[in-house]
């Protein structure tokens, strides 16, 4: 499908045109009612008959006219609880942020299912467009795959988009990661500490949670550099901490949150193991009573081998080699992130590729990552992206005809 890229660049205005409007009106979590309505309004323009099949999550369906097997594709809709300082003429006004691309993740899969339309009479099977909420909460995959998006007809591979604005190769690139773990599992903790508040002048008489948090804190640091073999991946990070509203009066609780992510989900179990036995351990010596909830939790993002090359092959004869990356092919190793993603749970239950597209944009000579307030992301690889989307599904499925 060597024209579907040349289709998707005379579609570049409209898919900015897509991506500004969601970038402007950003909403989180499964509550997004206006982009859902905007993405089914532009699907049902196209001639789909979208639907919504949990909150938020949106389904459409091409082709089917051909015998054949199912391929999905998928891109999230959610931003982030982030008020955005672009200074973009299109900025978000509401505080919420599109602070990971997912505005263009949108916008390509619109284009891939205008392509998709265009070619419907040569799709040998079905594809389904996977328009998901939820993803920066790990729970939009998982609500759609319960009402049934991996059904009827079954699907029988996937794969999914995500740019990227802090991979050093050139904008545009589309990165192939390989086979096995490229995306690391996730779970939150949440930690509250109950002690005895009381005045600062007098500590002897009050159970101090600061003191415990404190000491959580760093025993937490040492389960890495202390308890972990060197050569694995993990990490424990506390990115909150709160206690107190006051120099001079102890509180009476204290909480501390964080993430654990690793690779291994041997070692993932260990860890939080760990967290729930420092917590308790440290509560009980300092005369406090800890309460630990472990939550937000998904499973390793795992890319099938023989579907990670198929697609690399079919896309680099589109866009050629200069253009695609075979990282696996390239170099031996996998191309990894320390991000999650919860299209992981897609990939437990079909051999399933995460792609990479590098959208790095900057301002000033400078790139912010993802999920910083200024990151800006190029909108130049809309089309690529949406070819890619479209011929990854149309080539797969022409080479893998239902027995």
């Amino acid at each position: 499908m060597k024209t579907l890229l040349d289709e998707a660049k005379k579609m570049n205005d409209r898919l900015i045109s897509w991506r500004r409007h969601f970038h402007k009106n950003p909403e989180v979590g499964m509550e997004l009612p206006n982009t859902t309505e905007y993405v089914m309004e532009k699907l049902r323009d196209m001639g789909y008959q979208p639907m919504e099949i949990c909150k938020s999550g949106v389904l459409a369906v091409a082709g089917g006219k051909k015998p054949g097997k199912t391929f999905l594709i998928r891109g999230d809709m959610d931003a982030l609880p982030i008020a955005e300082e672009t200074g973009l003429p299109y900025e978000s006004k509401n505080e919420y942020m599109h602070a990971c691309g997912h505005d263009l993740h949108t916008s390509m899969m619109l284009g891939a299912a205008k392509l998709l339309k265009h070619h419907e009479d040569e799709i040998e099977g079905t594809v389904k467009l996977m328009f998901q909420p939820a993803e920066e909460n790990l729970q939009g995959a998982k609500a759609m795959i319960d009402a049934g998006i991996l059904e009827n007809p079954k699907v029988d591979a996937a794969m999914m988009i995500h740019v990227f604005a802090d991979v050093p190769h050139k904008p545009g690139t589309v990165i192939f990661p390989g086979s096995g773990p490229v995306g690391t599992t996730s779970d939150w903790f949440h930690i509250k500490i109950n002690g005895k508040g009381g005045h600062g002048a007098t500590p002897h008489l009050t159970i101090d949670p600061l003191n415990a948090a404190a000491h959580i804190y760093t025993a937490l640091s040492e389960v890495i550099s202390r308890e972990v073999d060197s050569v694995e991946m993990a990490v424990v990070t506390v990115g909150e901490m709160h206690g107190g509203s006051t120099g001079n009066i102890i509180p009476d609780t204290a909480f501390l949150q964080g993430t654990i992510r690793t690779f291994d989900d041997k070692l993932r179990k260990f860890i939080k193991k760990r967290v729930v036995e420092i917590a308790e351990g440290i509560c009980t010596s300092f005369r406090c009573r800890a309460e630990v909830r472990l939550f937000n939790s998904c499973p390793v993002v795992w890319n099938d081998k023989e579907l990670n090359a198929s697609l690399a092959a079919y896309n680099m004869e589109m866009l050629g080699q200069e253009i695609v990356l075979d990282y696996e092919a390239k170099t031996g190793e996998t191309h990894k992130m320390n991000g999650s993603e919860d299209f992981a749970y897609v990939c437990e239950k079909v051999p399933a590729v995460l792609v990479k597209v590098i959208a790095q944009g900057n301002e000033n000579g400078v790139n912010f990552p993802h999920h910083h307030p200024k990151v800006r992301f190029d909108e130049s690889v809309l089309a690529t992206g949406a070819a890619v989307y479209a011929n990854s599904a149309i080539e797969w499925l022409k080479n893998h005809l239902a027995d």
